[in-house]
């Protein structure tokens, strides 16, 4: 078990909760999947290091474009179990990602502009949009977004 220096700070899950701007039970799902650890004190209640916002900020961060929680427990794995994660660290998990971010954000872009003609058009409909998808000839492939991976 890692030793953990007398002057780190603890704080309790309402605490690290708001300062993340995070529920509780966030916390509790996030630590269930190895995501972050806290202690228990005599009282057997939780606490979590102050550092634990600096984790919280890039699960959340990784979150909103689109990184899964699996992955970003992958990452966070790799990262040292003593001490506080360096910027080396940081920035090799910022070059693994570099090549799926990029792909992300050319899908993004190209969904954004595929729909700016039919959000302009005002049709609301896809199955009889001339833009989009005349004569519905996508329909015959299935199910689902057929021009999105």
């Amino acid at each position: 078990m890692p030793q953990v220096p007398e002057d780190v700070v603890w704080l309790k899950p309402g605490q690290i909760a708001e300062r993340a701007g995070v529920a509780v039970s966030t916390l509790h799902y996030y630590e269930s999947m190895g995501l972050i650890r806290s202690r228990r004190t005599s009282g057997n209640r939780r606490e979590y290091r102050r550092d634990t916002l600096r984790v919280l900020a890039f699960i959340r961060a990784s979150q909103r474009v689109g990184i899964s929680l699996d992955r970003i427990k992958g990452a966070l794995d790799r990262l040292p179990e003593e001490g506080l994660p360096t910027a080396r660290d940081w920035a090799r998990i910022s070059r693994e990602w570099r090549d799926d971010l990029n792909e992300r954000i050319e899908h993004l872009t190209a969904l954004r502009d595929r729909f700016s003609l039919c959000i302009g058009c005002g049709c609301l409909s896809l199955k009889s949009c001339p833009y989009s998808n005349p004569d519905d000839i996508l329909g015959a492939d299935g199910q689902g977004a057929r021009r999105l991976p």
